[in-house]
């Protein structure tokens, strides 16, 4: 019995080294996915312990907040990218909601405590009959080793 396989490279959608993006339904049971993702990422960048937990918080909560604001059926789209010692994320979902997240609950305190900048940007999209690409953006360093 022979079994052949069809091979093909696939060409990156960006040409930006060290980056990483990842897709998956904009459900609350997919969160998971995208806190391993980032703590990999953290931990092969030699981000410390408290690092990669941060990280892993502000990805959860990001996601979670963008989540609550994704239309239905809609994908939530994560890039972690590493810019020497910044780990970089950027996570977007389409959503009816022209205003994005709120910048006045606990979630966005916690976000912004456990990340160095944080973000959030709506842009318009012309193509999708009222919807709206909410973006949220954070970066977080590596502390200082001892």
């Amino acid at each position: 019995m022979s079994v052949e396989r069809e091979v093909t490279q696939v060409e990156p959608a960006t040409s930006a080294p060290n980056q990483v993006e990842v897709r998956v339904r904009a459900e609350p049971d997919q969160l998971s996915v995208m806190r391993a993702v980032v703590g990999d990422l953290a931990m092969r960048a030699d981000h410390d312990v408290d690092s990669i937990a941060d990280l892993r918080l502000a990805v959860d909560e990001a996601c979670s907040s963008l989540v609550r604001l994704a239309e239905p059926e809609a994908t939530l789209v994560c890039r972690f990218r590493l810019v020497g010692d910044q780990l970089s994320i950027t996570a977007e979902v389409h959503s009816k909601d022209h205003l994005g997240p709120r910048k006045d609950t606990f979630s966005w305190r916690v976000l912004s405590a456990l990340a160095d900048t944080v973000s959030t940007s709506v842009e318009s999209d012309p193509n999708a009959n009222g919807s709206h690409l909410v973006r949220i953006e954070l970066t977080k360093g590596r502390t200082a080793q001892v």
